[in-house]
């Protein structure tokens, strides 16, 4: 019979500083991904690579430096323009054209904006009552967001217009005389905003109702036991948790009507006597739009956008590391 089996364990050992310490298993190094891993990863990873430096870092690098140098027809086809600086640049804030088509690119992005924003999310909030047919009228809302620009804009060229639009038809049946919404210095800016607040509000409903969505309900129901009316729960629930996802939703806002140039073209093609001049469209009228194409000028504007976008991309950025630190 063994009875090494019914003896008790042994103390641990003692040395001069104390009992010894059970010796701990010692850390194994990080096992290395197998390489057949390591290439699937780059397998995947080669695709996107490839379409981000073709069709994003390319063309933003010929775009600087179109803006860099003076081209001419003959220079951009064989490729020899001499290199000059910020003199595009120069020339395009010494053009008499910079100031309005500035202050238009503002009014047209501050005023797009803001009530693309609000009806956006006056819609979401009342779909998200979920009553009947709620789904099928939010549907519904959505065809001016996926109807083709080319499409959305002559529709609205035709309604606006001066002697057969239904806009002026409508306006006579009340007594108001016609408004030449297309033709007219006073109109055009205004025209081209109300097309373009119609197509992107579907955007913002879409976005702002999926945030809607992961609000608890519960807060809803204790604020309600509370005492809270609807609009001070929309004040102190719904727009603070809705936040992040309006922060998102107006950047890209922002970035989609700082480079609108279709429906504007096509409603008044920056006119008359530029009234409806933008960025996007100046920079398409000083490359493509003479006989005499300005391309550098032209890529110089663009850019301008470009660093626009970027600057708000990165204060957005900021903004959600402050919020995220704290």
């Amino acid at each position: 019979m063994n009875r090494t089996a019914h003896l008790p364990d042994r103390p641990p050992a003692l040395d001069r500083n104390g009992p010894a310490t059970a010796k701990l298993p010692a850390r194994t190094a990080p096992r290395r991904r197998p390489r057949s891993q390591q290439w699937a990863a780059w397998a995947f990873l080669t695709p996107v690579t490839l379409y981000l430096v073709l069709f994003y870092a390319y063309p933003l690098y010929r775009n600087l430096d179109l803006s860099l140098r003076h081209y001419t027809v003959r220079s951009f086809v064989q490729g020899d323009a001499p290199f000059t600086g910020l003199a595009n640049y120069r020339t395009v804030f010494d053009d008499p054209t910079f100031g309005p088509a500035l202050i238009h690119t503002v009014m047209f992005t501050a005023v797009c904006l803001f009530f693309q924003y609000a009806i956006g999310l006056a819609l979401a909030v009342f779909f998200n009552q979920h009553f009947r047919l709620s789904v099928t009228l939010r549907a519904l809302f959505l065809v001016p967001w996926l109807l083709p620009l080319i499409v959305s804009a002559s529709t609205w060229s035709w309604m606006l217009n001066s002697d057969s639009g239904v806009v002026n038809a409508a306006l006579h049946i009340v007594g108001i005389g016609p408004v030449n919404w297309l033709t007219s210095p006073s109109w055009s800016l205004t025209s081209v905003i109300i097309a373009n607040i119609w197509i992107g509000v579907p955007f913002n409903l879409v976005v702002l109702h999926s945030g809607l969505q992961s609000i608890p309900a519960s807060l809803y129901e204790a604020a309600a036991l509370d005492g809270a009316g609807a609009w001070r729960r929309f004040w102190h629930i719904t727009f603070p948790l809705l936040r992040p996802v309006s922060a998102i939703t107006l950047l890209l806002g922002l970035v989609y009507t700082l480079k609108v140039f279709d429906i504007i073209w096509i409603m008044t093609k920056g006119g008359p006597a530029d009234s409806s001049t933008t960025f996007a469209t100046w920079s398409y009228q000083l490359g493509f739009g003479n006989l005499l194409p300005a391309f550098g000028p032209g890529a110089a504007v663009g850019n301008l956008l470009v660093l626009a976008a970027l600057v708000f991309g990165l204060v957005y950025l900021r903004v959600q590391r402050k919020q995220y630190a704290s």
